[in-house]
């Protein structure tokens, strides 16, 4: 399933150009953890709902392309190198398999190494490697603020507790530089 991750001063910029534009734009909570203490969810990314017929982004259009090349979030100026999700607290980086570009290349591509990755993507890299840091500050924070136990995340959770913060706690974006 395609999804793109966005950052909640991302999302509140995405919010504001899709008013603007009359585009139908839906996020959705994406990376979410429990606090027990404070009876919140912590947000630390939203992704886009991609509701429409073709599945893409809302704010792509067929002939022009993206709409919103100078505000595009790091995970869509990054593409197609993508973070992939191994557990909640660790990233990897990887070549999206869905890009047309990697569709028509992919016996070339699947042999690449880091390097290899760097030289081939020589725009998209640094920028998913900023994706990837940002990833990495969120979750320090997240530890930082269990350290100095201003918050209690548990580490196993049934669903059914799970279910039930989601429905009723209120909401706390998490934002880092």
């Amino acid at each position: 399933m395609k999804r793109i991750p966005i950052y909640p001063d991302e999302a509140d910029k995405l919010i504001i150009i899709a008013k603007e534009q009359g585009i139908k734009f839906k996020i959705i909570e994406d990376l979410v953890f429990p606090d027990l203490k404070n009876e919140e969810i912590l947000i630390l990314t939203y992704r886009i709902r991609l509701d429409n017929e073709n599945q893409a982004c809302p704010f792509y259009h067929d002939i022009e392309g993206c709409t919103i090349q100078e505000t595009k979030p790091l995970a869509c100026q990054a593409y197609p190198l993508a973070l992939k999700q191994v557990d909640a607290f660790n990233f990897e980086i990887s070549i999206d398999p869905l890009c047309s570009f990697v569709l028509q290349y992919s016996d070339d591509l699947k042999s690449l190494n880091l390097e290899k990755i760097k030289e081939n993507f020589k725009e998209e890299y640094p920028i998913a490697e900023k994706f990837y840091k940002k990833n990495k500050k969120l979750i320090f924070k997240i530890r930082k603020l269990e350290a100095m136990k201003k918050i209690l995340i548990p580490r196993q959770i049934n669903l059914d507790d799970f279910n039930n913060y989601i429905k009723n706690w209120k909401r706390k974006d998490i934002v880092v530089k």
